[in-house]
């Protein structure tokens, strides 16, 4: 676990092209909402390619902070903490003037049962933030859930197919982007909005659920049968870079790995690796939600971690009891109830 764990530091330290990017962003750099799956990774690589291209940079990171530790350790490794409610008005006026946001809050999980607070959260604060940073450069994240889904054969839908979100969550995800949209162009506030489709880490995500079902001899469901991933320092050091594409009107930017990956494929091939027989349930359907990011690939390069590395790495660390967020993709959610 020992060495997992430093190939896994090694991985997520900053690349070249980032620290020269980073010297072209102008301005320190504040992360809202970093309490999050990809916000305290993202932000001490920040700190990372600032400290190494030679910078002063301040690399800020918001949260309400509900757990303790999360706070300590960015603040451990040199990021800047602010304990701030971005839902309160005052808390929210209070933060500092940054040049560059990279606003990483919402909610999904939870969603039925609670689309009020989805829709404050993904539509109402958005306008709020907006306003409040007008004078900034904002990167948004927002998710693939805004299309509709796609035959498994389109190669994935690029950023000018028409959005048809299912269910309450994409459709508020969506309200997110459009209301960024808006402020963009009323105040000619550069913005990007980061359509990602699905952040992979050892302690979360796609490969490491399939890994768990195919270990655990739990049926794999089969209904969405392909999947887009990325590794989760790949998705970071884009979303940092990408302060240097924002526009107005906004950018729309999918961001994932550029394989259409077979979920039976996926549960094999870890079947292999743990020495077990994979079990399936349900027949796959023809369609799955599914970004094309060659405009990424593009702007920013391949992804420099493989999938196959990615199914070594989680299968060494789920044999060798490393930690696990109990934190469920839903990957194969198709009706949209989070």
């Amino acid at each position: 676990m020992t060495e997992l764990a430093q190939l896994e530091q090694e991985l997520l330290k900053p690349s070249e092209r980032l620290i020269a990017d980073i010297r072209k962003i102008e301005g320190d750099i504040m992360l809202l909402g970093v309490g999050g799956k990809m916000g305290p990774s993202m932000a001490r690589l920040a700190k990372l390619a600032v400290d190494q291209a030679g910078q002063k940079k301040r690399i800020i990171g918001v949260s309400r902070f509900s757990d303790g530790n999360a706070r300590e350790e960015l603040e451990t490794a040199g990021v800047e903490t602010i304990s701030a409610d971005l839902l309160n008005e005052a808390e929210l006026a209070g933060l500092p003037d940054v040049e560059n946001i990279i606003y990483l809050a919402g909610t999904k999980f939870g969603t039925t049962g609670k689309e009020a607070f989805t829709w404050a959260m993904n539509a109402y604060l958005p306008g709020r933030v907006a306003e409040r940073f007008k004078k900034s450069r904002i990167v948004v994240f927002s998710t693939g859930n805004v299309y509709p889904f796609t035959p498994v054969t389109s190669g994935g839908l690029s950023e000018d197919h028409p959005v048809s979100p299912v269910g309450e969550y994409g459709q508020s995800c969506l309200g997110r982007e459009r209301i960024f949209q808006y402020f963009a162009e009323k105040n000619q506030t550069p913005t990007l909005i980061y359509r990602l489709n699905y952040a992979i880490d050892l302690r979360y995500g796609v490969l490491l659920e399939l890994a768990k079902s195919v270990n655990e001899g739990r049926p794999i469901n089969l209904t969405t049968g392909n999947v887009n991933v990325i590794w989760q320092g790949d998705a970071n050091e884009i979303a940092i870079r990408s302060l240097l594409h924002c526009s107005a009107p906004a950018k729309l930017l999918n961001v994932t790995g550029p394989e259409t990956l077979s979920v039976k494929w996926l549960a094999e091939q870890f079947g292999m690796l743990l020495g077990k027989e994979p079990l399936f349930e349900n027949e796959v359907q023809q369609t799955a939600l599914l970004n094309n990011a060659s405009e990424a690939h593009k702007l920013f390069g391949y992804p420099r971690v493989t999938i196959r590395e990615m199914m070594d790495m989680t299968v060494s660390w789920l044999q060798g009891g490393g930690k696990i967020s109990n934190k469920p993709t839903h990957f194969q959610e198709r009706k949209g109830q989070f």
